[in-house]
């Protein structure tokens, strides 16, 4: 998979030196709120799923986002995303986000990795369609689905167990024709 870029951000590829910063983001209760993991990883369990991953099919390799800053050589890394179950026949993937460095939320880095990843996603792996499940709730993941063009598809009534209760969980879809 070749390295995304947009007007601020760098998307590449993970490497074996990311882990620890994979397993601070997602053991961290803030962040880990709107995962679909429930319990707390340990490196060990990080990096099997990091293997398993870079071994995995290439189209779904999670990319690191980094903030790109070329004037100053450096690119920070604020989280990741990744193409998920990808249907070669019917020409769709859903698509999941994380953004692990708490300080860079709502600046709208998420809706640009999200934007490029699907401009990727149509343009060059020739998807029909994209689509993503958000828990109730999560009214900071769905603002930014919206402005790339993701559409309310439906809810699967009470689908996460999650704090002692059962909570619903929205589907949102974009297709090509859809796209820009």
């Amino acid at each position: 998979m070749p390295i995304l870029y947009s007007q601020r951000l760098r998307l590449r590829a993970p490497e074996r030196e990311d882990i620890p910063m994979f397993l601070r983001w997602v053991n961290d209760p803030d962040v880990a709120e709107n995962l679909e993991h429930f319990a707390v990883y340990n490196r060990v369990q990080e990096e099997a799923w990091f293997d398993r991953v870079s071994n995995g099919p290439r189209a779904e390799l999670p990319l690191v986002i980094e903030i790109n800053q070329p004037e100053n050589d450096i690119c920070i890394p604020i989280g990741n995303l990744s193409f998920m179950n990808i249907h070669q026949f019917n020409r769709s993937a859903e698509i999941g986000i994380m953004i692990g460095e708490k300080q860079y939320w709502d600046q709208g880095y998420g809706t640009e990795a999200m934007r490029r990843m699907c401009q990727y996603g149509f343009e060059e792996l020739n998807f029909h369609r994209i689509f993503l499940r958000v828990f109730e709730g999560n009214e900071r993941g769905k603002a930014p689905y919206r402005k790339v063009g993701f559409i309310f598809e439906g809810t699967m009534r009470e689908a996460r167990y999650h704090r002692g209760r059962y909570w619903n969980v929205d589907f949102m879809s974009i297709l090509k024709s859809e796209w820009k």
